[in-house]
């Protein structure tokens, strides 16, 4: 097993962007075809594509997808850079914590507006070659960001991470898990502790499978098993992603990430922030300004279920194939329960959410937290890795960015 065997996240084919389902994963391989800028924005506000970079990259090519459809049938120059401003923050806007979704639109229309001389229907090629640009750009740099952080890690090392910063995570690769591919390629990594990150389990269901794939030595703990596994001396570094970094240092990610930066300070062990460059805002001061995303309470108040199954008894069989019969089967349920079964091949596929809380219980569910640049040891990035100055502030951000 190796890093060649993981699958690429978000790719061009047939003119439509497509994408790896990971909403789905890791029970689940299915593909989803995005052929409209609304269907590309469903899917990244279901998550089923997420992670910073793979959002910047989505938000390229979905700007390339409005250009190569809705875009192909406006003639008027003036209508055509309107309507491509408007497309262009609601793709920008599906998830307002994460940059890099932004930073990804932005490039495609500053490219747009330093074309203003151009015809419309001479930028469509244009504005999909950048897109495609971004795709290949992007392993890159995570590659260079594995190389840089790999070269902290000298021997065999425990790592601790949160969420997936991972290949599923961006174009191909990963940032935190690029730093440890790398490592482990060196024979650098001793083992990996995974949280699961309640309360869509990004870790559980999309970092575990990662590493198995890979065949990096691993274990999936809960959230609340992180300090345990350090108090017991089984961790010498934390490495994680970013979804927006500040000029200061401080830094949005997964929702848990704080507690996790608290954690690693208190028993003395390095906490590192792995990004690209396009993940740094320095329009914003401190971690204050953020804007963190708030996420639908089903999330916590219950959990969803997705698999396939193929029934060993006829009879099993021939009942679901009355159920799908007309495609797919809702079934109506109490208690708040939901449950749809669909044919797939010989077999059927079911996605399920079950409530586990109490009816109308009060809920909160940011998706984010802030980190204090103050809980990090270090930005591994693309361009070097950024270290606090003498004075403990993370002052060279800017001069290593450029």
């Amino acid at each position: 097993m190796a890093i060649s065997d993981m699958p690429r996240t978000i790719w061009w084919e047939d003119d439509a962007i497509q994408l790896i389902d990971q909403t789905r994963l890791p029970l689940q391989g299915d593909i989803l075809v995005c052929n409209s800028t609304d269907g590309l924005i469903m899917a990244i506000k279901a998550l089923a594509v997420r992670g910073a970079p793979a959002l910047g990259v989505a938000g390229g090519l979905g700007m390339a997808l409005w250009s190569q459809t809705e875009g192909k049938s406006i003639e008027a120059v003036d209508r055509y850079f309107a309507r491509m401003h408007e497309v262009a923050d609601q793709i920008a806007s599906a998830r307002p914590t994460a940059v890099n979704l932004s930073w990804g639109v932005k490039r495609i229309v500053d490219l747009i507006d330093d074309n203003k001389d151009v015809a419309p229907a001479m930028l469509h090629g244009i504005i999909l070659k950048e897109a495609l640009s971004m795709i290949d750009e992007d392993e890159a740099i995570n590659r260079r960001i594995g190389a840089n952080g790999a070269a902290l890690f000298t021997k065999p090392t425990k790592f601790l991470t949160h969420c997936n910063a991972g290949s599923l995570a961006t174009a191909f690769y990963g940032t935190a898990l690029g730093v440890i591919y790398s490592a482990f390629e060196q024979g650098n990594v001793e083992h990996v502790w995974v949280d699961e990150t309640r309360p869509v389990n990004q870790g559980g269901r999309l970092t575990a499978w990662e590493l198995l794939m890979v065949g990096v030595p691993s274990a999936l703990i809960c959230d609340n098993m992180a300090a345990s596994v350090m108090h017991n001396g089984w961790v010498d570094a934390v490495v994680v992603g970013a979804d927006r970094i500040c000029a200061n240092g401080d830094t949005a990610n997964k929702i848990g990430t704080y507690g996790v930066s608290v954690l690693a300070k208190a028993h003395g062990i390095p906490f590192y922030i792995a990004a690209p460059a396009s993940t740094f805002d320095l329009s914003l001061g401190t971690g204050d300004q953020i804007e963190i995303e708030e996420r639908d309470p089903r999330e916590i108040e219950g959990f969803t279920v997705s698999g396939t199954f193929d029934p060993t008894d006829a009879k099993v069989a021939a009942a679901f194939d009355r159920l799908t019969a007309e495609g797919t089967c809702e079934l109506p349920m109490t208690k708040g329960h939901h449950m749809q079964i669909n044919r797939k091949g010989g077999g059927y596929s079911f996605d399920a959410w079950f409530k586990t809380t109490p009816t109308n219980v009060e809920c909160y569910n940011p998706a984010f937290d802030v980190t204090p640049a103050e809980n990090i040891t270090a930005f591994i990035t693309e361009r070097g890795v950024i270290f606090p100055d003498e004075d403990g502030f993370i002052r060279p951000i800017a001069d290593v960015l450029g």
